[in-house]
């Protein structure tokens, strides 16, 4: 669509541009066995600083995006700026957000969460900064916790700035929606990273929508950060103070491809400090990692555990 703001129109490409950013591989990983060794060094050496991707999750049935079965072979996500000026976009969304995310909202925490929170309680690392949404990070019991992009567990409405529960707002939408999800087929595998699934026009046409409960706009959006959207300050601020109070980063089951999660990695680097990446394909900072562990993520956090004793 032609966005009639030329910066709103300029926001949009580029959210587009980092959707469509293709991460290839420029690094050679480091040997496995190294990097096993290396890493259990560095955890070792003070607390880490941890920054999860949509890597971490994929063993709780939700796809990433830029893996060999990633969501973005199929599917475009919306950007910000779509949500925001175009009426018939957000309907969509939440259509389709509406039968997504009640199948997401019944995923469980992996080994991988949980290996985590040993980490945490050993006092390896000092928190975990994820850019993903989905809440399982949180519910594995992590205690120090910088959700970056939000979650899915409120609803912000733009026009009055009301925040409203999402179990609450499903009820809602369920009221106004009988039978609406029970006359679709949907499996887990075709939810996205950020909670929806797709659906066909018809479906899409016959889905009501609610309004705010404060002012009544239907102008309602998941307190996620979008594509084309800035990271609110306050969450910004604080993963870069666990950031600047580690010894180390270490990056799993992220491609890195946008920069709200890259700057991270060039933080640690100007702080001259170790960053390591567990991830099980190639991404943007493999240049600039210390240790470049490229394996499925859940394993690898088996065999940190064993090697650390916490198992």
């Amino acid at each position: 669509m032609a966005f009639h703001d030329e910066a709103v129109e300029l926001a949009h490409r580029s959210a587009l541009r980092s959707i469509a950013r293709v991460v290839s591989d420029t690094a050679v990983p480091t040997p496995p066995e190294k990097a096993l060794g290396d890493i259990v060094k560095q955890l070792r050496n003070g607390p880490a600083a941890v920054l999860t991707g949509a890597g971490v999750s994929t063993d709780s049935g939700i796809p990433d995006y830029r893996g060999p079965r990633g969501s973005l072979s199929r599917h475009r996500p919306m950007t910000y700026q779509e949500f925001r000026y175009d009426p018939a976009a957000s309907h969509r969304y939440w259509a389709r957000s509406f039968v997504g995310w009640r199948v997401m909202n019944q995923a469980r925490p992996n080994r991988t969460h949980f290996a985590l929170v040993e980490l945490e309680r050993a006092g390896l690392i000092n928190g975990v900064i994820t850019q993903n949404v989905d809440g399982l990070h949180k519910a594995a019991g992590t205690h120090a916790l910088v959700p970056l992009h939000g979650d899915m567990e409120t609803v912000l409405c733009l026009e009055c700035g009301n925040i409203e529960d999402r179990k609450e707002f499903d009820v809602r939408l369920g009221a106004l929606n009988p039978g609406y999800v029970e006359s679709l087929i949907v499996s887990a595998d075709m939810v996205n990273p950020d909670g929806d699934v797709t659906l066909d026009d018809a479906a899409i046409a016959r889905f009501q929508m609610v309004g705010c409960t404060r002012c009544g706009s239907k102008l309602l959006k998941p307190d996620v950060v979008y594509f084309g959207e800035s990271v609110p300050s306050k969450r910004k601020k604080a993963a870069y103070s666990l950031v600047d109070a580690s010894s180390s980063l270490l990056v799993a089951g992220s491609s890195l491809a946008v920069m709200s999660g890259m700057r991270f990695v060039l933080e640690a680097r100007k702080q001259n400090k170790p960053v390591a990446i567990i991830n099980g394909g190639p991404g943007r900072a493999d240049t600039r990692a210390t240790t470049l562990w490229r394996t499925q993520v859940g394993p690898a956090f088996d065999e940190l555990l064993d090697a650390l004793d916490l198992s």
